[in-house]
């Protein structure tokens, strides 16, 4: 089987030849081309080329084209600071208060540099991979993340409990959903395979389940049903312990869940199993950057031994890898998945 096959393979809840693996490998895979993170997001063929040299290196079959976790916010005029060699992080809110949010603009994200070198990214990884390597084109972020981006993060959460300020928080939403909806549809332009979206601050670390289901959940569906209306399959992300919402999360439709390492596993493969595919959820941090190439194969084996009884499985960090994370040991999680057997 080809990479792209064995993910489409798990996606439809049919058993490929071995486990599928696609890496959370952006800021990696950047490092490992000597290349600087600056110019990462701002040259699309130095992006596609690293990337691409990491699957090769490595032998993944997809590959999860991301950058950072602000382009959609600068995109709509975020104050963002672009560091030399560190993921771009905004730099403030937009807004001072909710009462701004009728005054905001219509934006189309094709007028930002980011949001171009994105997706000119697919593209390149698209023609160089053809049906070989399956293409997962990441748009950012979803609306209830974005909005505390525009927001600011204090304001958002002190505004989310206020009821004077509800009106205000639905018009931001209905913003922030057409924004991440044109990425949607822009990414669904350039040849990926699969489409998917973070909601970095949806999670149970950062809000309440009540507060999830009210003003983040309607939105992520709204997401997964454009990424459908197009044709193409979706994956979602939240960071944190989200065991307390996954039932909410499968309730989106997504195809997939990306789930972070610290949410319960087993409680994850008992709600998940034969309703959508699981992508994680080796700590990114403690096991595969820290941890000695042992650990690594003692976690992964651990993992595919909770996963053997489903196809809906592919293997994944449980969020983004560390840049300096040793080679070795993201070939020890790799080799440990391609000798098991079910």
């Amino acid at each position: 089987m080809t990479g792209r096959e064995r993910i489409a393979c798990a996606l439809r809840g049919e058993r490929p030849d071995t486990v599928p693996v696609m890496l959370h490998n952006f800021m990696m895979a950047a490092r490992e081309s000597g290349i600087t993170m600056r110019r990462f997001r701002s040259d699309p063929e130095a992006l596609a080329t690293s990337f691409a040299r990491a699957v090769e290196l490595y032998g993944l079959d997809g590959v999860l084209i991301d950058i950072d976790t602000v382009t959609l916010a600068g995109a709509v005029g975020v104050p963002v600071d672009y560091p030399e060699d560190e993921p771009a992080r905004v730099s403030g809110g937009l807004l001072r208060a909710m009462e701004q949010v009728p005054d905001l603009p219509p934006v189309d994200i094709l007028d930002s540099s980011g949001v171009q070198v994105w997706l000119e990214g697919v593209r390149i990884l698209k023609r160089h991979f053809g049906d070989e390597v399956f293409i997962r084109g990441n748009c950012d972020q979803c609306p209830f993340t974005l909005a505390s981006l525009i927001r600011g993060m204090d304001g958002w959460m002190m505004d989310l409990l206020d009821p004077e300020k509800e009106e205000f928080v639905f018009a931001l939403l209905e913003y922030c959903t057409s924004v991440t909806l044109q990425f949607i549809r822009h990414m669904g332009g350039t040849g990926a395979d699969m489409l998917s979206n973070g909601d970095s601050v949806a999670g149970p670390d950062l809000v309440s389940p009540s507060i999830f289901r009210r003003y983040a959940l309607p939105y992520e569906r709204r997401v997964v049903e454009a990424s459908h209306a197009i044709g193409l399959p979706y994956i979602l992300h939240i960071c944190g312990n989200t065991t307390a919402i996954l039932d909410d999360m499968i309730s989106t439709g997504a195809d997939g869940l990306e789930i972070d390492y610290k949410t319960d596993t087993r409680r994850a493969h008992d709600r998940m199993k034969d309703r959508t595919l699981f992508v994680g959820n080796i700590d990114p941090s403690s096991v595969l950057a820290l941890g000695t190439s042992r650990v690594v194969e003692e976690k992964t084996l651990e993992l595919l031994r909770i996963f053997a009884d489903t196809p809906r499985f592919m293997l994944n960090a449980g969020c983004a890898i560390p840049p300096a994370t040793p080679p070795e040991n993201i070939r020890a999680m790799i080799r440990t998945a391609r000798n098991f057997r079910a």
